[in-house]
């Protein structure tokens, strides 16, 4: 089959499962994706490995019996949009998956309200979860704390910027960096929030402001398109060769649509790169490749944890209900017991623990070491 057949033989449209209802012979999982918006260059590869891992429960036999259906929901629209969609599924899937703003995860906690279990993928901004909510990626400190110190370590950064669009997530890093970069011995010298979402920012007089204030480091926590314009801008800025940059969301999209990098200085922390060569990433990458091809959306650190996220909830449903009280309380057991039986149709077993820093070298990012607290 070619990608498309892949993709329609376990995606089902929204709008006709609203109008059918529930089908007690499928495991259906809302998939909330970034279609559109800021983070929808990063859509593509989200849905491909989530089809991925679809195809490959259902080839095993689905899930105590039942074929797993991903029903599509486009996660870049407004919060309150996304918001009203999740609802109209609420009762027609066991769970939803995926990832998006933390503005749009902020609204679908609220909305849900605990009536379904929501499995959010990407790295998050912490704090107080609500009933079913379960999280598979790192707070601010855990992804970038490490990251921070080894920059501090051997690239000598001391005098830091913050630059981040103006949203929760964001917020929370630069909260959490003040800390991180103080400890270290370091300083913060000046911060920047944008506006977001917004029709692009004005990089040009950001790389000027960041100039007047002699910084040699900057942390950003910008997200998507944005990120890819102040990088490509930063690039041809006679900055570029002696300030590093770090983000805690950029990844080979994000790097593909900045035209690439050879300053030797923009870092990235995150979960999973697509060429850092060890034995789960390139056996994720030979699936990957058998079913999709060559010419599927580059399998990022966001497709990864898609991936990981649709088995994570396979893997709760094949012990008991999926409900979301059972879902928060089982999936720290499921990551940390090594009981390989819920995981026994994830070719892969459970998600990573632990993240790394990768550096961009032209349109790869290039791992550098591996991140621990």
């Amino acid at each position: 089959m070619d990608s498309t057949s892949v993709v329609r033989a376990v995606v089902r449209d929204r709008v006709e499962v609203a109008l059918t209802g529930p089908d007690p012979a499928a495991l259906r999982l809302g998939l909330l994706l970034p279609l559109s918006g800021a983070l929808g260059l990063t859509g593509p590869s989200g849905l491909m490995a989530s089809a991925l891992a679809a195809t490959e429960l259902n080839t095993a036999g689905g899930v105590v019996g039942r074929q797993v259906q991903l029903v599509l929901v486009d996660a870049g629209q407004a919060p309150e949009v996304v918001a009203a969609d999740a609802i109209s599924l609420a009762g027609l899937v066991d769970a939803f998956v995926g990832f998006h703003t933390s503005d749009v995860h902020r609204a679908l906690e609220v909305a849900l309200g605990g009536r379904v279990p929501y499995i959010f993928t990407p790295p998050h901004e912490g704090g107080h979860r609500r009933a079913g909510v379960v999280l598979l990626g790192d707070s601010p400190t855990q992804q970038l704390a490490p990251a921070v110190r080894w920059l501090v370590a051997r690239r000598g950064a001391r005098r830091w910027a913050l630059v981040g669009s103006d949203y929760i997530w964001p917020r929370a890093v630069h909260r959490a960096a003040g800390g991180i970069v103080r400890a270290l011995g370091a300083e913060v010298v000046a911060e920047r929030l944008v506006p977001f979402p917004g029709s692009g920012i004005d990089a040009e007089a950001i790389v000027a402001g960041l100039a007047r204030v002699r910084v040699d480091a900057i942390l950003l926590s910008l997200v998507g398109r944005d990120l890819a314009q102040f990088n490509r801008v930063f690039a041809g800025s006679p900055l570029a060769s002696r300030v590093v940059r770090l983000s805690g969301s950029l990844e080979e999209n994000g790097l593909l649509a900045a035209g690439g990098d050879d300053t030797g200085e923009l870092y990235a922390a995150m979960r999973s790169f697509a060429g850092q060569g060890d034995d789960r990433r390139m056996s994720l990458t030979e699936r990957h490749r058998a079913l999709f091809g060559g010419t599927a959306p580059v399998l990022d650190a966001y497709a990864e944890a898609c991936y990981d996220g649709v088995h994570l909830a396979a893997a709760l449903s094949a012990i008991s209900a999926l409900t979301p009280d059972r879902a928060q309380q089982a999936t720290l057991s499921l990551l940390t017991s090594g009981d390989r039986g819920p995981w026994s149709a994830a070719p892969l077993g459970p998600p990573r623990a632990g993240g790394f820093l990768a550096r961009a070298t032209g349109l790869d990012l290039t791992v550098i070491t591996p991140l621990s607290g």
